[in-house]
């Protein structure tokens, strides 16, 4: 979706996660979820940041694959609250946030994302707990097409 947006001319924020594990494959590191999970959480976390704060000097609407959100939460459960729990209310996203629900008709893992389906609907779970305990209004995107699902944010916007 990201990528028809950016075609849109819309600015866009990749998912600082995939970032993080491209880079760290790149370097032979340690610091993947596969082998070091609290190590890549607090990689992406500090990624993350920072693309919140480059994206809070901008003007216009941003959309991000993914939050800084979703990583301190899966830091948090992994590791209990944390460090990072008092930046979940100092970095405000928009309230209104939209969910691709874990599709087995469309999940595909790779390099960067090797967890199983379960887990990606664990996973799933744990945002859609999360995010409105936050504060946040969830609004889960219908199974169609890409180009369709776009339009539903882009008519919301």
């Amino acid at each position: 979706m990201l990528e028809i947006l950016r075609a849109k001319g819309y600015k866009v924020v990749d998912e600082a996660g995939r970032r993080v594990a491209q880079d760290e494959s790149a370097q032979a590191s340690g610091a993947l979820p596969w082998l070091n999970m609290p190590a890549f959480l607090e990689r992406a976390i500090d990624l993350s940041a920072r693309d919140y704060e480059a994206a809070a000097r901008e003007v216009g609407p941003i959309f991000f694959d993914r939050s800084l959100i979703d990583l301190i939460l899966a830091y948090e459960h992994i590791a209990g609250r944390s460090k990072y729990h008092s930046w979940l209310h100092k970095m405000p996203y928009a309230r209104q946030v939209y969910f691709t629900p874990p599709w087995p008709e469309i999940y595909v893992p790779d390099p960067e994302r090797r967890h199983s389906f379960q887990e990606a609907k664990q996973e799933y779970k744990r945002l859609e707990f999360g995010y409105p305990q936050l504060g946040y209004e969830i609004q889960v995107l219908p199974k169609t097409s890409v180009e369709a699902r776009v339009q539903i944010i882009l008519d919301n916007l």
